[in-house]
């Protein structure tokens, strides 16, 4: 069955990715309950990751997997990157797991990125907010853009291509750096772009007082925290949205657009306790592309705009 259904997928998605000139995309997650595994592609390498359930914690489970797709995808085994996704939670998946700096540069659409195969438990770019990502690269010329809990910087890279002066704010200076890399890699000089690295809580309620507003915001933060860099306890997405995103628009220009997204399957945004005059709509399906569309692991998304 999954021999099968990765050929099938692999078929379809392989020619739809060429036609949009992407390398990397989704052929699978959570398809088959016997195999519990999202799969990548990365441009003729596989990153698995392996979800916890009673099949998957099975003796030889792994070594069946990396047998079939091989097989399927007609690739050789020294091309699979496995990622245990069991026990991870919060920023435990932007930690270093290997040192193996298995690296690569990927293309998504006519922008080029940095991809990290081996060291992490995810690889430097999330594949599902591709269009999202376009999104804010097209309306971003002339504009300010802030990007916070940036990861390695790929929505600033887009913005900063379509013609906006970024701000990208996370609270790793690896991943700071990683943005930098991309910045270069794309010719877009880093000279002219803001990369702090601080908590973006903190930074929100500083910047606040400084009086600079923007233009276009992104906020995609983790579902949950516990980093000793934040001045609080913990975050949890599902109860701390509204500090959130109320902070966010007290720093945008009127009509000014923020893109607030998440990936907790519990998430529910009330409009009572979003305290501007803005308005809101959730664009998840305009965001959503080819491969993520059977339901493989994505996130959320609304626009959110603030009155003139």
């Amino acid at each position: 069955m999954l021999i099968n259904r990765l050929k099938k997928r692999y078929k379809h998605l392989a020619k739809w990715a060429r036609r949009q000139n992407i390398e990397c995309f989704r052929i699978y997650h959570k398809d088959i309950p016997e195999y519990p595994l999202t799969i990548d592609w990365y441009n003729g390498n596989v990153v698995v990751w392996i979800w916890e359930t009673n099949k998957s914690t099975q003796k030889g489970f792994q070594e069946t997997i990396e047998t079939k797709i091989c097989e399927a995808l007609n690739i050789d085994l020294s091309t699979i990157f496995i990622k245990d996704r069991r026990r991870q939670k919060g920023l435990q998946q932007y930690k270093k797991i290997e040192n193996e700096n298995f690296t690569q540069i990927v293309k998504e659409f006519n922008l080029k990125f940095e991809v990290n195969l081996s060291d992490y438990l995810d690889t430097g770019l999330f594949l599902d907010h591709r269009l999202t990502r376009k999104m804010v690269g097209e309306i971003s010329l002339n504009k300010t853009m802030l990007n916070l809990f940036a990861y390695t910087g790929a929505f600033s890279v887009y913005s900063a291509i379509g013609g906006a002066k970024t701000t990208t704010v996370d609270m790793s200076n690896t991943y700071l750096t990683w943005g930098k890399r991309n910045f270069k890699i794309n010719n877009i000089d880093t000279a002219q772009h803001r990369f702090i690295q601080r908590d973006c809580l903190a930074f929100l309620q500083d910047e606040i007082h400084t009086n600079k507003l923007y233009d276009i915001i992104v906020c995609d933060p983790p579902t949950f925290s516990n980093s000793k860099r934040m001045n609080r306890r913990f975050f949890s997405v599902d109860k701390d949205y509204p500090e959130l995103v109320n902070g966010c628009l007290k720093l945008l220009k009127p009509n000014g657009k923020l893109f607030f997204s998440n990936n907790s399957t519990k998430f529910k945004l009330d409009i009572k306790l979003i305290n501007a005059n803005c308005q809101i709509k959730e664009i998840s399906k305009q965001t959503i592309s080819e491969d993520f569309k059977h339901g493989g692991g994505t996130h959320r998304c609304w626009g959110i705009q603030k009155a003139k």
